[in-house]
């Protein structure tokens, strides 16, 4: 082979300064090589010897140099060119940039000519030159491409051809800084980004070097040496991040040309102090720069092909399919938003035409079809070998994913749904793009909804009010039926649908009623109108009582405010206009009319509340019954129809049996002033109307309050101050009583509410006067008709008067009582002779007060010393009288036994010992009266022989055998030891008592 023209092609590898200024030609050399394998100090000697690849001239076949005898395997022999590859190598640069120059001009100026001479004129001829100059661009790519790698074949046949030995340390080193030189031309600067076939390049010259991957790891390395020191001598901060990208795309690089071997071949933790992480970074974000590169070819109509080959892409720059799948659906987003953006510049353009609008809709167009492709893509049986991420689009994490942007994005929905219905009606196939836009755009359903809703409703009113005026909708058999399949073109909601035909007949309503009557012709037209709506009978009663009756409540408030003094004729007759021209049913005027008198109500019950007495409340009161009279009867009235005469009537057959029932209480002075003569009636004239009544407005506690107030007014009469802290009380004549039953319809208190209050206000003084007379508790035949006065005077029923007395003395019985048990002067048979007396011991005794009386008697049961128990005594009868459970009651005795048992044992020892034999005796029949209550086991002492004494003078008071045979067994004692103490007679017992006294 040539040398010249090996050497011309290697000429190529050395880099230029316009592609990589930081690893020129000088960046490495023998000197700075740090290789294991290699000793750069021996190699700068035998490289002055080397003579068989740097001729000075062509070397022909007379005087090649003699070949080296080694293994023609070494190299696996030469490799073959293609016609390509044999034509590159023919040229020298030189010629190979004229020939590339040659061949452009030479394509350029045959498409013109070709373009020209079919085309007949300028612009084909234009079309023709740039058709060729992109072909022979192309094919002028592919020649210069392929530079690098025939330059490194013709290396590797040259050696092969002569032999040269790869263990050669020489040769090797030569091949390393070749391959070094190449790498860092390779290798575009800091500030520039990979262009994506560097990993392709790099492996391919190393392959046709025949380099080793440790002698080509540690160039790579060695290579990274040179950026590490150019960083630290780099001053500047920018230098610093340009050489930091550096080092990175080199890592990057390295890893992908050794792939999982660059684990133990690139030791950059060692090395340079870097980490797995920053490793991972290095080759993460230039990854996504190549991929992010490979994304911006992807257009809309993308196609499998295109997917397949981002996927391989993806997998050969090493990107994670996390990151891939962001990467695309961030690369789908943006193209999405650059429909979104130019359809809203349309949109809000001033100057938009009618074919704006068009343009808008194309946009979205793009839009759902791009989101439809990629739906079809991801559902395709090969999408596994597709780029990950293909799927729906979503503006999430976007320019327009915000609460700023959604307005915008409304607009254009709102514009996508009115062109959906520009025909009339929705037709099926565009409710799943109007689904699709809504989820692109992120609307939620409520406000989809809402965009929805405005636009059929406009539609559906614009295509009712063609059936109405064509006359389709008015012939049609079935007028719901017609309005159905009205709905069912549009997709429209009928409830919807019904809420619009209200509004419609609300609006022809409000239109009627402007001159505040509803003629006839009114009537028919509204009928009309709901027949053809099929509107419900409820839903024009309801809109007649919202518009009219608007109308007729500025009629009443009007009325209303004329006051007393100012409801005259002609108030009246425009009432009357009102209620009976705007045709309200007579219930719905009334509601109106009361709404608005109660209001007036609730005014003087404020103004009365407010108040600083009783009698500037009671005035309040006054004027509200007088409001009630002469305006709201007459009011009442004239809604009806009647005559303000006609409104005094009978009271309901229910107020007289009322009235019957209640027959007891007439004896009330009160009440019975409440309920004049005809002769005062007559005098004060007409009662007022009662329809109308806060009982609805007022709990009952408040209204029998304001009741009571005006009541003590009528009783006490009005009182008047004067200087110097007097004050003058005037009488009012029974008038006053009059207007208080008048204001008990008003406040809407019902019969025996308002008895109730005279009760209660009678009670209440009987009790003041009584409290007085009973002030010791001690009821006398005097005192007797001292109350019986008094209950005269206040009217209470004697009934009720026996009960204010009965109460008061209970209460003072009560507390004598409590006074006489808490000083035990109370026992059992006094409590019985008040029970038989009829007093309530619940009410008289507290349950802990009976509680404690019943463990008194108990405990005196138990040291009475007769040793009698009697079960039916204690556990029935004496709670019984008491009032106490029975259950209760047995615990409380069988606990106080427990207690008292060995009490009484102790208590007979301590009296033998002071030898005092009645004691002891009584002390023991405690004992056994305690083990009839609860039967004890056999009971234990420090010094049996006490107990035989107390046995012993048991004995000798003659007790009964069942006492004895019991006390023998809780004693202990054996019937021998029983035996002889009833044998053995009396004992001195002083002589025994100095022992036991000398044992203790």
């Amino acid at each position: 082979m040539n040398s010249t023209i090996l050497f011309s092609n290697c000429q190529t590898l050395r880099p230029s300064k316009q592609q990589s200024p930081l690893l020129f030609s000088d960046f490495i050399n023998p000197n700075t090589l740090r290789t294991p394998r290699i000793n750069t100090l021996s190699l700068r000697r035998r490289r002055r010897r080397r003579t068989f690849y740097t001729p000075t001239r062509a070397l022909t076949s007379d005087d090649s140099p003699p070949k080296i005898p080694v293994d023609s395997d070494v190299f696996g022999g030469k490799k073959d060119l293609s016609p390509i590859q044999s034509l590159v190598a023919a040229l020298s640069p030189p010629a190979r940039l004229a020939s590339s120059a040659l061949i452009f001009a030479g394509a350029v100026a045959a498409g013109y000519g070709l373009g020209f001479r079919f085309g007949g004129n300028r612009n084909a001829a234009l079309g023709g030159a740039v058709a060729a100059g992109a072909v022979s661009g192309a094919a002028v790519y592919a020649l210069n491409s392929s530079v690098p790698e025939v330059a490194a074949i013709c290396l590797h046949n040259y050696v092969a051809e002569y032999g040269v030995s790869k263990q050669d340390e020489a040769f090797n080193a030569e091949l390393c800084d070749l391959y070094c030189r190449f790498v860092s031309s390779v290798l575009p600067s800091g500030s520039e980004d990979l262009k994506g076939n560097e990993v392709e390049t790099i492996i391919s010259f190393k392959n046709a070097l025949g380099i080793d991957d440790p002698d080509a790891a540690a160039m790579h390395l060695e290579i990274g040496r040179r950026i590490f020191r150019q960083r630290l001598e780099t001053g500047d901060r920018d230098g610093d991040i340009e050489q930091r990208r550096a080092f990175q795309k080199l890592i990057y690089v390295s890893t992908l040309v050794f792939g999982e071997a660059s684990t133990f071949l690139l030791p950059w933790k060692r090395v340079f102090k870097v980490t797995d992480a920053q490793v991972e970074v290095a080759i993460r974000d230039n990854a996504q720069r190549l991929y992010g590169v490979k994304l911006k070819s992807v257009s809309r109509d993308i196609n499998v092909e295109e997917l397949v080959q981002l996927r391989e892409a993806q997998l050969k720059y090493w990107l994670s399919d996390e990151l891939a799948e962001e990467m695309f659906k961030e690369h789908s987003r943006k193209l999405v938003e650059e429909n979104i953006t130019a359809a809203l510049n349309i949109l809000k353009s001033r100057a938009r035409a009618a074919k704006g609008t068009i343009q808008v809709l194309e946009e979205l167009e793009k839009i759902l079809a791009f989101n439809s492709l990629l739906i079809s893509l991801s559902n395709h049986p090969d999408a596994s070998n597709y780029a990950r991420g293909i799927g729906p689009v979503s503006l999430l994490g976007g320019e327009y994913d915000g609460d700023r942007k959604i307005d915008d994005l409304k607009l254009l929905y709102r514009a996508y749904v009115a062109e959906c219905f520009s025909s009339g009606w929705l037709e099926e196939s565009k409710l799943a793009g109007l689904n699709h836009l809504k989820n692109i755009f992120g609307l939620g359903k409520r406000e989809a909804e809402a965009i929805m809703l405005d636009i059929t409703s406009k539609v559906y009113r614009k295509r009712l009010a063609q059936a109405v005026s064509t006359g389709d909708l008015e012939a049609a058999d079935s007028k719901a039926a017609y309005l159905q399949n009205l709905c069912d073109e549009m997709h429209f909601d009928p409830q919807k649908a019904s809420q619009i035909h209200e509004e419609i007949y609300r609006q022809k309503l409000q239109q009627c009623v402007t001159d505040g009557l509803l003629s006839d012709a009114d009537v028919s037209s509204l009928l009309k109108l709901r027949v053809m709506l099929c509107i419900p009978q409820q839903t024009v009663e309801a809109a007649h009582a919202a518009i009219c009756g608007s109308l007729f409540e500025k009629a009443v408030k009007d009325a209303i405010a004329a006051g007393v003094d100012g409801y005259d004729a002609d108030i009246r007759e425009s009432v009357r206009k009102a209620a009976h021209g705007l045709r309200l049913t007579r219930e719905a005027a009334m509601s109106i009319a009361s709404k608005a008198v109660r209001k007036m109500f609730m005014n003087y019950v404020k103004r009365s509340r407010a108040a600083g007495n009783r009698t500037e409340a009671a005035k309040e009161l006054k004027k509200l019954i007088a409001f009630n009279t002469l305006v709201v009867t007459n009011l009442v009235a004239d809604i009806k129809g009647e005559s303000s005469d006609a409104m005094t009537e009978a009271p309901p057959k229910e107020e007289e049996k009322e009235v019957e029932e209640d027959g007891e209480w007439e004896s009330l002075q009160t009440l019975k002033k409440t309920r004049p003569d005809k002769e005062l009636v007559d005098k004060l004239g007409k009662p007022g109307q009662t329809e109308i009544t806060l009982r609805d407005d007022l709990p009952e506690r408040d209204r029998t309050d304001l009741y009571k107030t005006y009541l003590l007014f009528c009783l006490t009469g009005e009182v008047t101050r004067i200087p110097f802290g007097a004050q003058i009380t005037t009488k009012k004549d029974n008038s006053e009583f009059l207007l208080l039953n008048q204001l008990g319809e008003i406040l809407g208190l019902t019969k025996k509410e308002i008895v109730e209050v005279h009760r209660g206000l009678a009670e209440q003084a009987f009790r003041q006067q009584a409290e007085v007379i009973l002030a010791d508790g001690q009821l006398t035949k005097a005192r007797m008709e001292q109350l019986s006065e008094v209950q005269k005077q206040v009217g209470l029923p004697p009934e009720n008067a026996q009960k204010v007395i009965k109460s008061i003395t209970t209460t003072k019985m009560a507390a004598a009582i409590e006074t006489a048990i808490s000083q035990g002067r109370l026992n059992i048979k006094q409590i019985r002779e008040l029970k038989e007396a009829s007093i309530d011991l619940d009410n008289v005794i507290t349950g802990s007060l009976r509680e404690n009386l019943f463990k008194k008697t108990v405990d005196e049961i138990f040291s009475s010393g007769t040793g009698e128990f009697d079960e039916e005594e204690v556990y029935q009868k004496i709670p019984s009288d008491l009032n106490l459970n029975a259950e209760k009651a047995r615990e409380i005795v069988q606990e106080l036994a427990q207690t008292r048992l060995f009490n009484s044992l102790i208590q007979a020892v301590a009296l033998l010992r002071q030898r005092n034999r009645t004691g002891v005796v009584s002390s023991l029949n405690d004992l056994l009266a305690c083990d009839k209550a609860v039967p004890a086991q056999p009971l234990s002492w420090e010094v049996p022989e006490e107990l035989a004494d107390l046995f012993a003078i048991y004995v000798k008071s003659d007790p009964a055998p069942e006492k004895l045979s019991r006390l023998q067994h809780l004693l202990g004692i054996s019937d021998s030891t029983a035996a002889a103490l009833r044998e053995m007679g009396d004992r001195d017992f002083s002589t025994h008592s100095e022992e036991e006294n000398f044992v203790f």
